[in-house]
């Protein structure tokens, strides 16, 4: 695991954190920071169109259920325990550098997903397919380079994907139940071969079901959390910043904590909970069926703002106001989070730590449980679709009876592998993405005039 720890390293800092952030800057000022000024755009887009009625989708996904399939892989482990192993590694500075992350980020998924559905082909079955490798086929014009990405993509979906998340749903409820990890791997891979073998149809439908019910149950537990400490807050956030901008700061407490390191961890756990860069949601959001490329876009700026800015935000203050000590030699990862929802809830808090990370790991299997047969099927089409499906289902068992906290350095790794094609290709077709969300701007404002033109002049 050294080699791997070290090739990682290697590959993120400081060449993918600058990469990262490149990319989400040219989207950011190509935009004219409109996930910042385009705020009431984009949310009336998302959020405020689920309040409207919905058209019937036929022949692929609806946008919300691209988007619950898509934040179904995104809000997973790494929403509880990869949170808390960056605040232990890269000390409280890494929050501040995974918002950066978010923030750009939110631009590089909205360029993905206008991508995905821009490049978008049926497949075999009639079902739509979109993502990197398509459109670094037949928008970058290159075969090897969509290849490679999908050649990263398969052990990522086998390691942070299923190992990761089937090692922390076990975890949990032997911490939190005490119930033996065999019996739970069993059960887990049962119950994911249920969904498996119903296609994309089922993962979306139970991800629409899931995804609300534990953001609702997380998002709750945590922010009675927060206003039980609502005193700490600040002082939180001035840690948080302190630790980011100040060496003197980030070197205190003696745990070791730089700014370096709060930049690699912050920028990686960032970019592997909402998964902006690396291309792998934009498979969900490339099975949709949309009237235009950027509406899709719009929900990619929504699920990093869900997933990172706040889910994962929720986390990291309810354990700096929580006031138990961390350090890389000490708690970390989902206990530390369990012990900070414990420490105003009690053992209702750990075992609320426990079900949702249950929920958010099993959800996440199943959304990178379609990327991974994605991928397989671009590079080989359906015949070795059987064999991936048994393999992920063993992996699943494999992980509920395997300590793979040393995996995280492959799936950093993996990370970097599908970063690399995927980032290039979003800076050379920037161009395009950014034209096609200019022009989705005024017709989408257009269309917004009209409506109220013809509301002001409806009779009374």
């Amino acid at each position: 695991m050294a080699l791997l720890e070290q090739t990682a390293d290697f590959l993120w800092n400081p060449w993918l954190l600058g990469l990262f952030l490149v990319t989400g800057l040219v989207y950011s000022v190509g935009s004219g920071w409109f996930q910042i000024f385009g705020f009431c755009t984009w949310w009336r887009a998302t959020a405020g169109s689920l309040l409207r009625q919905q058209k019937k989708q036929t022949g692929g996904l609806s946008p919300l259920q691209a988007l619950a399939t898509a934040l179904a892989s995104t809000m997973g482990t790494g929403s509880i325990a990869g949170v808390a192993a960056a605040l232990t590694l890269g000390g409280p500075g890494a929050v501040f550098w995974m918002w950066i992350s978010a923030l750009l980020g939110m631009m590089t998924s909205c360029g993905e997903k206008l991508l995905a559905v821009k490049y978008q082909r049926p497949g075999p079955d009639g079902a739509l397919r979109g993502g990197p490798m398509y459109y670094l086929r037949d928008g970058l014009g290159s075969k090897a380079l969509a290849a490679c990405f999908c050649l990263a993509c398969i052990p990522a979906t086998l390691a942070g994907g299923n190992l990761i998340q089937s090692s922390s749903i076990a975890a949990g409820l032997e911490a939190a139940f005490h119930l033996p990890r065999l019996p739970v791997g069993i059960a887990t891979a049962l119950l994911t071969a249920l969904v498996m073998v119903g296609g994309v149809g089922r993962i979306a439908a139970v991800s629409s079901a899931l995804v609300p019910a534990m953001a609702l149950l997380y998002l709750g537990s945590g922010g009675v959390v927060l206003l039980y400490h609502w005193d700490k807050i600040p002082e939180a956030l001035g840690l948080i910043f302190s630790c980011a901008l100040s060496p003197a700061a980030a070197l205190g407490g003696g745990a070791g904590w730089t700014m370096a390191s709060a930049l690699r961890h912050g920028i990686a756990r960032g970019v592997f909970t909402n998964e902006a860069g690396l291309g792998t949601s934009a498979m969900a959001h490339g099975a949709a069926r949309t009237d235009c490329p950027a509406q899709q876009g719009m929900w990619g700026i929504f699920e990093v703002f869900l997933s990172t800015l706040v889910v994962c935000t929720v986390t990291a203050l309810a354990i700096l106001v929580s006031g138990i000590p961390f350090s890389p030699a000490g708690l970390t990862g989902a206990p530390l989070t369990a012990a900070a929802f414990g420490s105003v809830l009690g053992s209702a808090g750990e075992a609320i730590v426990a079900l949702s990370l249950l929920l958010f790991a099993f959800s996440s299997i199943l959304g990178w449980s379609y990327y991974g047969q994605q991928a397989l099927e671009f590079l080989s089409g359906a015949r070795l679709l059987p064999a991936y499906r048994a393999v992920f289902l063993l992996c699943t068992l494999a992980g509920a009876v395997w300590e793979s906290s040393s995996l995280w350095q492959l799936v950093d790794l993996c990370s970097a592998l599908m970063a690399l094609p995927n980032l290039a290709a979003l800076l050379i077709l920037a161009p395009q993405a950014l034209a096609d969300l200019l022009r989705w701007q005024v017709d989408f404002g257009q269309k917004k005039t009209a409506f109220q033109t013809k509301k002001m002049e409806k009779p009374y």
